[in-house]
Formats: structure tokens, C-alpha cells, sequence
């Protein structure tokens, strides 16, 4: 793949990258994003439903709400998970008996209609922020835990309850929900040509780092946690997993990004091959929310990334995983309060 004339190479026998100042040419030959209403992309079909019923309640506010679509389902409305969830907001059947509305009255309730489960969604967090106002701690993280893993356990453990899955939930959702666009300028629009060569140099510089599941932050390298879903644990090793480079290398731009790759998609423009510039996001799954993995993209097809358990942050082909998903580029925003 060419790149206008950014000038990569990979060296035969080795890994030597050279990215020379012409990275940061031309800036203008790719056009700025547009302001975003909401820091989450949201489809148009759905934008008005989810502004609409983002305001519910006080405690659930339309950042939050397609935060937690885009984590459920990536905004599929076909999405079915393995356990029986359903639908855009990923209903179990007996949550949705007790629980969905005919939210756009007419005369059905059908979680596979946004109309009714985008509406329900929000109804049903208003219900649960309710049943869980007493609980010490984050009240948002009251109910994001609670929606995930029934009020009963946010109610036994009085927080967030220590299962992993729930509380890496929590964290995506509510870094997702607390990015919203300021009124004009630079926030809200794509990543610059700059800022994506300062992404590339800043995740060169970690190039042979170990990975570490859970591990990386906006500081750099960190321990992990546990556990992949092979059972790996990055709780002993210093490091990076895919997406924490990811938000270290864009940290240094001045960009916060949330810290899961399907979070980190959702949070970012999605361009063309024929737009792909270095600093780029490339994910990899077979839908938007089930995206497992994302490098920062660096010309001539590679990209750089933490693979796996057992490997370093290094240079790959982008070809090296078969379920290419996209490309994308950050957006740059405002991080405030929810």
C-alpha cells in the first residue's frame, strides 16, 4: 500500500522502522472530521431515540446511554449473544418480559426493534439506579455494574461486585460516556496529521515492551490484571496490552481515549483505505462489538501493537490477524463529568 510520500521501511532482517518528517506533510489532504453531537458515534437512525431517551432520568444522560449500546451491541440490532442476550441493548428474555416498553407505541414490544429496546434500555437503568441509591460508591458505577450483573450482586458486594467482566464493563462504559465534544475548534474533530505521527514515535519508543493483559495506561507501561479469555494474568508483568498502548501513544497528543479496543472504535471516525494516514487505529473482529484487538497503523501496510500473552510490543503486518474489522481515527474531545 502507498502512502502519499511518508517514507517507511522495514528493514530485511530486522525490525527498523524510519519515519521521516514527511509523515507530517500535506496536511490538508485529508479533510478535517465534522463536529460530533455526541463524543460516541451514533448512527443517524438512531441518534434521536438515543437523545431522547438519554434524558429518562437524571442519573442516565445520552453520552451514557449510547456508551452502553455501543458496548452491548455496537448498535446491531440483530446482535444475539452466546447466552441468549438480545437485540441492540442486548436484553435476556426475562429481563425483557419484566422490563421492555413499546417505546414507539405501536401496539408491540419487540427487542429487536430500537424503537422499543433503546427506550426500555433506559428505562430499565432509571429502574436500577433506583434500586441501587443506597449502595456506597460511584452511583453511576452502581448501575452500569448492576446492568450487568443483576442489582443483586452490586447489592451483596455494596459496589461494584470483583468480577472481572463487570468491572472492566464499568470502566469502559463510564471512560466512553465521560468524553463529550466542547463547543468548537479542535474538539470534536479527527486526529491531525501531527497528532498521528506523535502517536507512531511515542509507541516506537515502547517497541519491545512486554505485553500484559489489563496493562498500560495514559502514564506508560503498568501491571495487568487477570484474566485474558485463555486464563492469562498480566498481574506480575509490567507492560502493555493492545489497547493501553493505544491509549498511552494517543495520551501523549493530548487525546484521551477510552481503554478497551471495541470502546476505543466507538470513540474514533471510520475512514477508508484510501485515507489511511500513520497514527491511524486498525481493529480487528467481526463486528463492532465483538472487536478483540487494535494496532496504530504506520504506512506501508504494518502497523504497531501488543499481540498476545508471551509477545512484545513490535511491528506487524496488518494482515497478520484474518478478521481485519476497520480502520478509524480518533476524535479529539473534552474529557468532563458524567
Amino acid at each position: 500500500m502507498r502512502f502519499g510520500t511518508a517514507a517507511v521501511a522495514i528493514g530485511a532482517g530486522s525490525t527498523v522502522l524510519v519515519i521521516g518528517a514527511a509523515l507530517i506533510q500535506a496536511a490538508g489532504d485529508t479533510p478535517a472530521g465534522k463536529a460530533l453531537g455526541l463524543s460516541v458515534s451514533v448512527p443517524a437512525d438512531y441518534k434521536g431515540l438515543v437523545e431522547e431517551a438519554g434524558n429518562t432520568c437524571p442519573e442516565v444522560s445520552p453520552n451514557l446511554l449510547a456508551a452502553l449500546l455501543t458496548q452491548e451491541s455496537g448498535f446491531d440490532p440483530k446482535a444475539q449473544s452466546p447466552v441468549g442476550a438480545q437485540g441492540i441493548a442486548q436484553f435476556m428474555p426475562s429481563t425483557w418480559e419484566s422490563s421492555g416498553i413499546d417505546g414507539n407505541g405501536d401496539g408491540k414490544r419487540d427487542v429487536w426493534d430500537p424503537g422499543d429496546a433503546i427506550p426500555s434500555s433506559a428505562k430499565y437503568l432509571c429502574g436500577i439506579a433506583e434500586d441501587v441509591k443506597d449502595v456506597p460508591g460511584n452511583k453511576q458505577g452502581n448501575m452500569l455494574a448492576a446492568y450487568n450483573a443483576g442489582t443483586d450482586a452490586v447489592l451483596k458486594y455494596k459496589g461494584v461486585p470483583p468480577y472481572q467482566e463487570t468491572q472492566n464493563y464499568v470502566r469502559s462504559i463510564s471512560a466512553l460516556a465521560g468524553k463529550t465534544p466542547t463547543g468548537g475548534g479542535k474538539a470534536g474533530t479527527m486526529a491531525s496529521v501531527e497528532q498521528g505521527a506523535t502517536a507512531v514515535n511515542t509507541a516506537q519508543e515502547m517497541i519491545g515492551t512486554p505485553y500484559s493483559w489489563g496493562g498500560g495506561n495514559a502514564e506508560g507501561p503498568s501491571t495487568g490484571s487477570c484474566c485474558s479469555p485463555k486464563g492469562r494474568s498480566g498481574k506480575s508483568i509490567k507492560g502493555f496490552d493492545c489497547s493501553g498502548l493505544v491509549t498511552y501513544a494517543y495520551a501523549k497528543t493530548g487525546i484521551t481515549m477510552p481503554r478497551t479496543a471495541a470502546a476505543q472504535y466507538a470513540a474514533s471516525k471510520p475512514i477508508s483505505s484510501g485515507q489511511m494516514r500513520p497514527g491511524d487505529l486498525v481493529f480487528y473482529g467481526s463486528s463492532a462489538s465483538s472487536i478483540h484487538h487494535v494496532g496504530i497503523y504506520i504506512g506501508g501496510g504494518y502497523m504497531i501493537d501488543a499481540p498476545r500473552p508471551d509477545t512484545k510490543v513490535r511491528y506487524s503486518p496488518m494482515d497478520s490477524m484474518p478478521d481485519l474489522f476497520g480502520v478509524a481515527r480518533p476524535v479529539r474531545t473534552a474529557t468532563t463529568e458524567v
